[in-house]
């Protein structure tokens, strides 16, 4: 099998794992009791958390553990946006973009419907890009937050988070990344990003499935959205998840040390792959930018077929891959991303995303390329008057 849906979850590293085994094991204390197993615990979760401010060149106090990168993004958009309120009741509007992660248009969508935000969307060109004129021209002294994603996890494209929140900055709004597909692949320092917050899923990075983060920069308020022991720095209560953190810090650490060298090798691969299905697939449709995109994600539209029957056909010939989010699996409606990017939703409908982990080889990507051909070849076949 050559896995090819690494934008949905990877594979846990030998590393993260046996740097966590110890806390699922002997030392289970809870960090918050006054024993020595819920010190010993108490230290490793406080090393987890200097080893992800390392990475992010950010105090320690600054990061947050969460359940993953949907808690993160929560309390990043809901918490920010409510804790500004409560302080200046005239702050209502929230900025988002057209192509954010569900995690957080719904959490602006919500802080619509049950608080009486209002939601300003910022569209996207052809390849996903938003503009930083645009930005500037919705922002208004109501604003609250601004929450735009680094790196898209359907089409890949890459956002200049920078710039953007450099606009955010001159009008005094706190500005919020959703930089789950970004981490591993793309310089994670918040400092040159210019960012408030910052949200991280484990389970992107090599890390397991219930584990992430957010960093809110200095003294940013924060309105907790889970209350109970004030763990956290009451930002998030519940008993923290000391192996989790243990095992994020650690794959985010070694992903950080190698990125430079594997982002520069995947991207060439990535490369090759889009130029190869682009020359051997009639009518292939790239979606997202071209080369501002992450080195992991090459996603194509492949009108005559439905993008489900391409799945299954690469999946008979070894290549496991998706139709996008999978978050949004399950839904027979076109991507909002893709649609959002001015794509007919008919179109939409044949989309087929490739994601790569840090491993993945050259032969590996021109033995799925080869796939390619044959699978849309098959279903196009299939789907044609003279099939029958």
């Amino acid at each position: 099998m050559i896995f090819l849906d690494a934008a949905a979850t990877t594979p846990v590293r030998r590393e993260a794992l046996e740097a966590m085994w110890p806390y699922l094991s002997g030392e289970f204390g809870n960090p918050s009791s006054h024993h020595s197993l819920g010190e010993a615990a108490a230290v490793a979760l406080a090393g987890a958390r200097s080893g992800v401010a390392k990475v992010l060149g950010c105090r320690a106090s600054e990061v947050t553990f969460t359940s993953g990168g949907t808690e993160a993004d929560n309390l990043a958009v809901k918490g920010i946006a409510l804790a500004r309120q409560l302080a200046d009741p005239s702050l209502n509007r929230v900025v988002i973009s057209a192509i954010e992660h569900p995690a957080v248009e719904e959490s602006a969508r919500y802080l619509e419907r049950v608080h009486g935000f209002a939601v300003d969307v910022l569209p996207v060109d052809r390849e996903g890009l938003v503009s930083v004129d645009g930005l500037r021209a919705v922002m208004r002294p109501e604003t609250a937050l601004v929450s735009i994603m680094y790196a898209n996890n359907e089409i890949g494209t890459v956002q200049p988070i920078a710039s953007l929140a450099s606009v955010a900055r001159e009008h005094g709004v706190p500005f919020h990344t959703d930089a789950v597909q970004a981490a591993g692949w793309l310089p994670l320092d918040v400092k040159a990003l210019g960012v408030d917050a910052l949200s991280i899923s484990g389970h992107k990075l090599g890390a397991p499935k219930g584990s992430g983060v957010l960093f809110t920069k200095g003294r940013l308020r924060v309105e907790p959205l889970v209350h109970g022991g004030g763990q956290e720095r009451a930002r998030r209560s519940g008993t923290e998840n000391v192996a989790g953190a243990v095992a994020l810090s650690t794959a985010l650490g070694l992903s950080h040390a190698e990125q430079p060298e594997q982002a520069a090798r995947v991207s060439d691969l990535r490369d090759q792959f889009i130029d190869q299905v682009l020359a051997t697939v009639p009518d292939a449709l790239l979606t997202g930018h071209r080369s501002q995109r992450l080195p992991s994600v090459a996603s194509f539209c492949f009108p005559g077929t439905s993008g489900e029957s391409v799945l299954l056909e690469l999946e008979r010939l070894g290549v496991v891959c998706s139709s996008g989010s999978a978050c949004a699996a399950g839904s027979d409606a076109p991507s909002p991303v893709l649609v959002a990017l001015g794509i007919a939703p008919e179109t939409a409908q044949t989309a087929v995303r490739f994601s790569f982990t840090s491993t993945v080889t050259d032969a590996e990507l021109n033995e799925a390329a080869a796939a390619v051909e044959t699978a849309v070849g098959r279903v196009r076949n299939l789907a044609s008057p003279q099939a029958g």
